[in-house]
């Protein structure tokens, strides 16, 4: 089972080729099963530039499994520890929004394919994010 970043989405929708963009069209012809985090089609949604778009897009992701936090307020408060653990290491995350899409992966044992250097720093800091290698 796979969860799908913001940042392949992006790619995947503006048709840009990319190897992680290859890996998604791979996974959407086959068996496996594909989902977003609610965070994530917000963060696509609110990048649509006319109503035409955001209702075309919003359409892509009704057939997806949708993770949602296992339990919002602790999920958010791991989310929180994953960013602090990043900091003390060097490697500040971005976005707070890939700690919490990053923590959602681990709550629901998901491959995380993505193409955002965030993710490599939250992964080396020791948790359980598991990354699809598409590079």
């Amino acid at each position: 089972m796979y969860l799908v970043d913001t940042s392949v989405w992006v790619d995947y929708l503006r048709g840009t080729a990319t190897r992680q963009v290859a890996a998604l069209r791979g996974l959407l012809a086959g068996d496996e099963i594909v989902g977003v985090a609610p965070i994530i089609v917000q963060e696509i949604l609110q990048g649509a530039d006319s109503d035409e778009r955001f209702e075309k897009w919003r359409k892509c992701f009704s057939g997806l499994c949708c993770y949602a936090p296992a339990d919002s307020l602790e999920t958010h408060i791991a989310a929180a520890r994953l960013y602090q653990s990043c900091r003390r290491s060097g490697r500040t995350p971005r976005s707070s929004n890939d700690c919490l899409i990053a923590q959602i992966a681990i709550e629901h044992g998901l491959i995380l394919l993505e193409d955002d250097r965030d993710f490599a720093a939250i992964a080396s800091v020791g948790n359980e994010l598991r990354l699809f290698s598409a590079r």
